[in-house]
């Protein structure tokens, strides 16, 4: 994928850098693997409003994405790689020798008419799937299970992939891309490669109507409220926060405060994402 620089003929696309959309070679989604999608506007099962700042936005379907890869020894076909609304990856369209049709997330560097597999016997290649243990230390994967079967959970955004560092007994030590180091089960299963669409982080919106096209809300600064709607609001004029450090509009500390509760897999991490 390439980026596209515009001519400023207006204020939004003075400012604005888009995708070239040269890597996608299908227009339409595969019928069979659609389903769709109900939007909440950032509402729970009650009504209420659980997710700030969310609503409207450009109608979506639901691509049915294959995170197991569990087709172990059926060898499958790129047919297409496609855009993907709900996420910045591609999906590449495999066919599998079977018959089954299904969507992967498209690793970078997986072009049309080459072949993927997934098992212990497949070959060493971008798009490939076995399991952690079965991969050489230095190996850079994506989608990657933490528990067997469940399918993949991490490392699925554009442009990022994990490291493998090392193996401990059962377990396998990998670097993830915030930084931190994980033990994941070895029988996990993970695919190779880095995830494509690597440009996705240098496109720039230009204006607030495309943050509207995908479903996001303006967000009103904490300190042009008043008391009873945020802790910064009120004053004359503009005011100072006034009290040790920022907050959230219902007073949890807003920046630097650790909000982790699952302190059940803390013996999972190796080492702390950050400094």
């Amino acid at each position: 994928m390439a980026l596209r620089i515009y001519k400023p003929t207006s204020p939004g696309r003075r400012g604005y850098i888009g995708a070239k959309y040269d890597d996608i070679t299908k227009s339409k989604p595969e019928k069979a693997l659609l389903k769709s999608k109900k939007r909440k506007a950032g509402r729970s099962n009650q009504g209420r409003i659980t997710v700030r700042h969310r609503g409207g936005g450009s109608k979506r379907m639901i691509r049915i994405i294959d995170f197991k890869r569990d087709k172990i020894g059926v060898p499958g076909r790129v047919a297409a790689i496609e855009y993907d609304p709900n996420r910045s990856a591609r999906l590449a369209l495999i066919f599998y020798a079977d018959g089954d049709k299904r969507y992967i997330l498209a690793p970078n560097g997986l072009n049309v008419g080459e072949t993927i597999k997934a098992g212990a016997d497949a070959e060493y290649k971008a798009g490939n799937s076995m399991r952690l243990k079965d991969m050489p230390n230095g190996t850079m994967v994506h989608n990657i299970e933490l528990k067997p079967g469940c399918g993949g959970q991490m490392v699925r955004s554009a442009g990022v992939a994990a490291q493998i560092m090392g193996k401990e007994g059962d377990y396998v030590l990998v670097r993830l891309p915030s930084g931190e180091v994980r033990r994941i089960f070895g029988n996990c299963m993970a695919t190779i490669g880095q995830v494509g669409n690597i440009d996705h982080q240098n496109i720039k919106l230009g204006k607030a109507g495309r943050k509207r096209w995908m479903g996001i809300r303006p967000s009103v600064r904490g300190s042009v409220m008043s008391p009873r709607d945020h802790p910064h609001g009120g004053g004359e004029g503009r005011s100072p926060i006034g009290m040790p450090g920022p907050k959230t509009p219902w007073g949890k500390p807003a920046l630097g405060y650790k909000t982790r509760k699952n302190k059940s897999t803390d013996k999972f991490i190796v080492k702390r994402r950050g400094k």
